[in-house]
């Protein structure tokens, strides 16, 4: 019911209302649309949008098929968030993510180096898929100073791998440019498809997890989807060049 690529069409707004579905799966099916609408701090239209995208005529078949996906293929889920990673992985557990990773890898064959870019916890992850990348054969670097310079030498025939939660951090985006204008492909990471940073890539790989903030400043968002993404990249790499 919510694959890839139907979750991929979600604006921010119907996002909002797949994650609060996503968490309140056990009181989505008693839910008027107007309550549904009110948990997710959205309007009925945009319920009614969110239900279309996934092929129901209206709230009432989200329903009924909402609970059936429920009786037929969720397991019982553990508390403690682990339910969106759950949904995550079946998500991208299909033949349509795996074209998408297949592609990427492509890509990233076709270049003579590789750069993964990042500014903070994403900094750290960059500097991860840099050296798992390495390991597994294709020699590449990280950079998590938004600010460094870019240059014609370094960008020449080379692909950035960019990490970014929102994609619309204004470093990034800014560094995302200076890549692009050098004529260096770029390869976005990201949790919202339809952000700047998309926008700016060559190709994009996206992963959905609703994000978190303590106290409205710290992204404690979780970064498995990316790791998962990172690693299956490496070892289609590995198969490829072995």
């Amino acid at each position: 019911m919510f694959s890839h690529a139907a979750v991929a069409t979600l604006n921010d707004l119907e996002m909002q209302v797949y994650h609060c579905v996503i968490k309140n799966r056990d009181a989505v099916m008693y839910m008027t649309i107007r309550e549904l609408a009110d948990a997710a701090g959205v309007s009925t239209t945009t319920v009614l949008r969110f239900c279309r995208k996934l092929n129901c005529e209206g709230y009432s078949e989200f329903r009924v098929r909402f609970k059936l996906y429920l009786e037929q293929n969720e397991p019982p889920q553990p508390k403690f968030g682990a339910s969106e990673i759950i949904s995550f992985f079946k998500s991208v557990n299909n033949d349509e993510f795996d074209g998408l990773l297949d592609r990427a890898v492509d890509i990233i064959l076709s270049s003579e180096r590789i750069i993964f870019v990042g500014a903070g916890t994403s900094g750290a992850l960059a500097k991860y898929g840099a050296r798992f990348f390495s390991n597994v054969g294709k020699f590449s670097n990280h950079i998590d100073d938004p600010y460094f310079p870019v240059t014609n030498d370094m960008a020449k025939n080379a692909l950035a791998i960019v990490l970014s939660v929102s994609g619309e951090t204004e470093e990034i985006l800014r560094f995302a440019s200076q890549f692009s204008l050098h004529h260096c492909k770029v390869l976005s990471i990201t949790s919202h498809e339809h952000s700047r940073l998309t926008k700016l890539a060559d190709f994009n790989l996206s992963w959905h997890i609703s994000q978190t903030r303590i106290g409205g400043v710290y992204d404690v968002t979780t970064q498995v989807p990316v790791i998962y993404i990172l690693e299956a990249l490496g070892r289609k790499l590995a198969n490829k060049i072995g």
